[in-house]
């Protein structure tokens, strides 16, 4: 295998054109990679499925594809799944007890157009219960450690899929974001992730429903270059999708290694919400304004017209509404609710005391708090904030002592850990975390927000962000032993299709 690193601290790039070119093989990557995953499963609880028997399978279609001179973008190419999409033959847990135990006769677009480019599907990963919060901590799996710091949160909700990049066990991970859950798992392992554009990725067929249009696919990453790569193998719209996209003047890889120009970007530390920001957080953003205006950009202090009294609260509604319809999918199938973790629970009460009017005119308003936010990149074409307004934080900090409490606590302190992260879902616009500052051990991010559809300016700036202050090298601490519990986890099943 290219290196000596764990298989998953090779670049996805390095990796597939050493496949190509017969110095690896998709087989013994995979072994690798599966050996990898179960070593570290007992102390980083990063998985919910292996898919062993598939993946092998897939593999050796790669290895005989490689060797007939038809191999694929991604051929050979080890990529776990976040466990709340789709994948035929798969269980889907979506993170909760409640979930009916029945295996996916279908993928969705994106797993089809994945499997299609060669990648070969290795498991799923750890998530909180329906992606719901910003910690990976649910009651069937077990908290997903932290690489840096198992006592630590791996951010969610796509927490599983962001500790096994930053473990090495894999080399890139799907993930998705409603609210920020690439971004807050990016920021607490040191990785880099994109959140594209509203309807760039299809996002069907999937349970529950999205009519806010919050949610959007996309990888983890360690490098900018792996982001690209993936980005191009998946975008593009879907027969009966909402929305779409324009599509890009070149390849999402072409602008990585594209000159991003003289670029005027904002700053801020101020959140749209009105909780505090760690000092360590406000450096990480200094820092990068530094780099930035060294670099030659147009760098200044901004903050976008995005204070709302109302917004967290009509955030949690129209989140209500989106967490109650997945339940009642699930109860359709013959999930029971009552199986359900409290706080999700009380969204899906939450929500059955909204009528449809109140609803669409709690829609309206965040659409009217979009624009605004939108109005910023008339000026601006990037903005930059902290990703994240703490450090990661111990695992069970989402989960003070509920003794009498309601029990939307916990998403009261989602919110105070991510207060930047949501505005882009509501405005759809994309933006990414990038991995520019650590406190000890620990990693801090930097979110920058773009323009609608301007995922080529964002990568063009990440990228020469990165190799102005390289961060792919980085490794975690020697791993504890493998005795170290880790929140319940176990050896993750291993599905047989």
């Amino acid at each position: 295998m290219p290196g000596s690193d764990a298989p998953g601290f090779t670049p996805a790039l390095e990796l597939i054109a050493a496949l190509r070119a017969r110095e690896a093989s998709p087989v013994e990557l995979l072994e690798a990679v599966l050996t990898a995953i179960t070593e570290a499963q007992p102390r980083l609880n990063a998985f919910t499925v292996l898919l062993e028997a598939e993946a092998r399978a897939q593999a050796g279609e790669s290895e005989r594809r490689i060797l007939a001179g038809e191999g694929r973008p991604l051929e050979g190419l080890p990529i776990p799944i976040k466990d709340n999409v789709l994948v035929a033959g798969a269980p889907l847990s979506d993170g909760s007890r409640m979930t009916p135990e029945l295996p996916m006769t279908m993928d969705t677009e994106l797993v089809a157009r994945l499997r299609r480019a060669g990648a070969v599907l290795v498991g799923k990963t750890n998530l909180p219960e329906f992606g719901t919060i910003s910690t990976t901590e649910n009651l069937r799996f077990g908290a997903t450690r932290n690489p840096w710091d198992p006592s630590r949160t791996a951010g969610g909700s796509s927490g599983g899929s962001a500790a096994a990049v930053a473990a090495g066990l894999v080399p890139a991970a799907h993930g998705n974001d409603g609210g920020g859950s690439l971004r807050i798992p990016a920021a607490c392992c040191g990785l880099f992730a994109l959140k594209p554009s509203r309807g760039r990725i299809p996002r069907g067929p999937l349970p529950g429903n999205d009519p806010a249009l919050l949610v959007v696919d996309g990888f983890l990453t360690r490098s900018v270059a792996d982001n690209a790569l993936l980005l191009d193998a998946v975008s593009g719209a879907a027969l009966g999708d909402p929305l779409g996209t324009p599509p890009p003047e070149r390849s999402f890889s072409a602008e990585v290694v594209a000159d991003p120009g003289r670029l005027r970007i904002g700053w801020t530390v101020t959140p749209p919400a009105g909780f505090p920001v760690d000092r360590e957080c406000v450096r990480a953003v200094d820092a990068a304004v530094r780099l930035a205006a060294n670099l030659g950009h147009e760098v200044e202090p901004f903050t976008p017209d995005w204070q709302s009294e109302a917004m967290l609260e009509d955030f949690l509604d129209i989140w209500a509404a989106e967490i109650g319809a997945t339940m009642d999918f699930y109860a359709s199938l013959g999930g029971d609710p009552g199986l359900a973790e409290p706080h999700n629970r009380a969204l899906r009460e939450r929500a059955r005391g909204l009528d449809s009017a109140e609803l669409t005119l709690k829609l309206s308003r965040l659409q009217l708090l979009a624009r605004r936010v939108l109005a910023a990149h008339e000026r601006y074409e990037l903005i930059l904030t902290p990703t994240l307004a703490r450090p990661p934080v111990p695992l069970g900090w989402h989960f003070p002592d509920a003794s009498g409490q309601d029990p939307l606590v916990v998403l009261r302190r989602a919110a105070e850990f991510s207060p930047f992260t949501a505005i882009a879902n509501l405005t759809g616009q994309p933006a990414v975390s990038l991995p520019l500052h650590w406190s000890g051990d620990l990693p801090i991010g930097v979110m920058a927000l773009g323009r609608p559809y301007g995922e080529a300016a964002l990568l063009r700036f990440s990228a020469q962000m990165e190799a102005a202050r390289p961060w792919a090298g980085r490794r975690p601490p020697a791993a504890p032993p493998a005795g170290v519990p880790a929140g319940g986890a176990s050896a993750p099943s291993s599905s047989q299709a």
